[in-house]
């Protein structure tokens, strides 16, 4: 009977453990999508990129590397921009944040067009929401949104930025 007993505490102790977990781990609206960007700010184009640059951003897209609005060049063929885009940004704390710019609240409705940069928000021209890069965490500000922009791996090495999913 004590055995028994032992073996009911245990499998009720190993539900409750397994099962408290569940769902704890965040899932963004934005689909996932391949990203792989790296910028060499040695390299003549993005020269004026060098941290610590507060407020100045390249984006990366279909379209091509654009740095504070101003397009450069077109991407690479091993170039790959997430779902709605990449920007890199030079937060006012004086680090590197990287984001995809799709809107997580249009695209958890199946529309999505990317989020413009005007220097310190990424606004969504579909829903208005805008998004506070200079914060470093890409918080929506005017509250239509419930979920910041999806945070993007960034790795800097000299002046090698390797941006990933």
């Amino acid at each position: 009977m004590l055995r028994f007993r032992k073996l009911i505490f245990l499998c009720t102790l190993y539900f409750v453990l397994c099962t408290s977990c569940e769902g704890t781990s965040f899932q963004s609206s934005v689909p996932r999508y391949p990203v792989r960007v790296t910028i060499d700010t040695d390299r003549a184009e993005f020269a004026t990129f060098k941290y610590p640059s507060a407020t100045e951003y390249i984006i990366l897209n279909r379209e091509g590397y654009f740095l504070n609005g101003r397009f450069l060049r077109k991407p690479d063929v091993t170039d790959a921009w997430g779902y709605g885009g990449v920007v890199v940004y030079a937060n006012m704390a004086g680090g590197l944040d990287a984001y995809d710019l799709a809107c997580p609240y249009c695209a958890k409705r199946g529309t999505c067009s990317p989020c413009e940069v005007d220097g310190l928000y990424a606004t969504c021209p579909l829903c208005g929401e805008e998004y506070d890069l200079a914060s470093g965490t890409a918080v929506p500000t005017k509250g239509i949104a419930n979920e910041y922009l999806l945070r993007l791996n960034l790795i800097r090495s000299g002046n090698k930025i390797t941006v990933s999913q």
